[in-house]
């Protein structure tokens, strides 16, 4: 298997499934495509739009073009909760280094690495505070600086402690966070003294700058997440919770009840799949069930699911990888192959107040091709990838496999990922 994130053609090659032509002029355009309802069609991008979609073979390219002819498109995924700046560090001895430099390799690495999986935007949070201080944050947001026509990441500024005495410094230095480009306020409730006053702590100050809510939480006490819906009702641009695992726990009645109350209040959740996350500080202390899906999903809550942990304490092994969040909703019965990919993408991107992407002219070009036919098979074998962002191709996964010669090989038609 390889792996390759260039976004350059491949001039001098000869065509195949997935190849493309280098531009001459005029629109991108996608031959052959399948979509998630069955239809085969051919797409073409301009600029950062879908300019038309077409039946197969009724867009005659203007320019470059790429063949996906085995390949079903879909709506790119974002991943909706990293820790890019403590990515790639399981493998550290000691303590991980937190100089500007490293954090900022780290950040970079770790959203190319979701870019290759097909996310095209990612919202990273990030500790501020403590012996850091603001440096992590503006190491972050360099990264994200850099990444700027590749793809998009948020930051999201995370203050260990927010009330009492010990608050006040926290309380500061959230607000030289924003004011520095911190496009999200998060934190850890749980994690503060009086956990209901640092949810109002941030809610305040969000509303003050008009920026989201993103908070951590294990969400495992009914009487506390019912008292954050109460305060974070109505607030715009929005509050979500993750990630909310202790829900899972609860009686099915009172998971119920409070997500009622968590759809009442228009706050969205984002369940992490792989499991807990450096957010919470409990690193391998508890293995459990993602936030219970259904429940949620039952009662009206917005459901996103993110990947959490990429190979740092607190995951070894994460791959930072949303169809692989999506396939662990769908394996464990939580959400239809369907359903789990809308938590990934439809539903990641409206809570991170994205637009809404369709494979329809007009919508933004943000996509993935994926080989396969059906959601449900590129969730199992979602090998061989092409991202597209802002209407271009800006990372590709080629996967080929091959067996022996032998009877069963010809007898049964055995499939490849490529024929290249």
């Amino acid at each position: 298997m390889s792996d390759s994130s260039s976004p350059q053609p491949q001039p001098g090659k000869p065509g195949g499934a997935g190849r493309y032509a280098r531009p001459e002029s005029g629109a991108l355009v996608l031959c052959g495509a399948r979509l998630a309802d069955g239809r085969t069609v051919d797409v073409r991008l301009g600029g950062s739009r879908i300019e038309a979609v077409g039946t197969a073979g009724s867009l005659a390219p203007q320019g470059a073009r790429v063949d996906l002819a085995g390949y079903l498109l879909l709506p790119a995924p974002v991943e909706p909760h990293a820790h890019c700046d403590t990515a790639l560090t399981a493998d550290c001895d000691g303590p991980a280094s937190g100089s500007p430099e490293d954090v900022q390799r780290r950040t970079t690495e770790a959203a190319l690495l979701q870019l290759g999986h097909g996310a095209t935007a990612s919202r990273s949070h990030v500790r501020i505070g403590d012996v850091q201080g603001l440096r992590s944050l503006e190491a972050v947001l360099q990264a994200r600086r850099s990444l700027r026509g590749l793809a998009d990441l948020a930051a999201v500024a995370v203050p260990r402690v927010l009330t009492g005495a010990a608050g006040a410094d926290g309380l500061a230095m959230l607000r030289d966070a924003v004011k520095m480009g911190a496009s999200v306020i998060g934190g850890c409730p749980d994690l503060d003294p009086d956990p209901a006053g640092y949810v109002e702590t941030v809610l305040e100050l969000a509303g003050e700058h008009g920026c989201p809510v993103d908070l951590h939480t294990d969400g495992d006490d009914p009487a506390r997440l019912a008292r954050i819906a109460a305060m974070a009702g109505g607030l715009r641009p929005g509050v979500a919770l993750g990630p909310c695992a202790g829900m899972a726990r609860m009686p099915r009645s009172v998971a119920a009840r409070v997500a009622e109350q968590l759809a009442a209040a228009g706050v969205a959740v984002v369940c992490l799949p792989q499991g807990d996350c450096t957010g919470l500080e409990r690193y391998g202390s508890r293995v459990s069930r993602p936030a219970p899906v259904r429940v949620l999903r039952a009662a009206g809550v917005r459901v996103a699911a993110g990947s959490g942990a990429l190979r740092d304490v607190a995951n070894p092994v994460g791959r930072g990888d949303p169809l692989e969040a999506a396939y662990l909703l769908a394996s464990l019965g939580e959400a239809t192959p369907e359903a789990a990919y809308e938590t990934v993408s439809s539903a990641a991107r409206a809570t991170m107040g994205l637009p809404e992407v369709r494979v329809e002219a007009g919508f933004p070009a943000e996509l993935l091709a994926v080989r396969g036919e059906r959601i449900a098979g590129v969730l199992s074998l979602a090998y061989s990838r092409i991202v597209i962002h802002r209407g271009r191709v800006v990372a590709r996964t080629s996967a080929v496999r091959e067996y022996c010669d032998s009877a069963a090989e010809v007898a049964l038609e055995l499939p490849r990922q490529s024929q290249r």
